[in-house]
């Protein structure tokens, strides 16, 4: 498979809590960081852990995926039924068929409120 192909099988494969299949596409030596909260999740195990693990009640809408080589950009929206709607802007490297890396940046849709300063520039989403 294509690097891109990966992305999109990684992310079609979390959304059918398919954890073997997701294990499948990953390095078992795969390092994960999540900058935001200042985590790393190191290897295949611990990243299926910590996805599978995740309160229920979420799903994955990929919003676009692009790619440049070895590295491919993933943006995904996961709406949950207790915690709102987060958005996730992934950077994986994909090396001999499997994601070698990743870097993700999670956010929970209008959790960082707009300043009164920059009300005159922007309009609501």
């Amino acid at each position: 498979m294509e690097p891109t192909e990966i992305v999109t099988a990684l992310w079609d494969r979390m959304e059918a809590r398919d954890w073997a299949g997701v294990g499948a596409l990953l390095a078992e030596d795969v390092v994960v960081e999540w900058p935001v909260s200042a985590e790393r999740i190191v290897g295949r195990v611990n990243y299926l852990r910590v996805n599978a693990e995740y309160p229920e009640g979420w799903s994955i809408r990929v919003l676009r995926i692009v790619a440049d080589g070895d590295t491919v950009v993933s943006e995904v929206e996961v709406p949950h039924e207790a915690m709102g709607v987060h958005r996730a802007v992934s950077f994986w490297t994909v090396w001999d068929g499997r994601i070698v890396a990743g870097r993700e940046y999670w956010t929970e849709v209008g959790s960082a409120p707009s300043p009164q300063w920059r009300a005159d520039f922007v309009q609501p989403m």
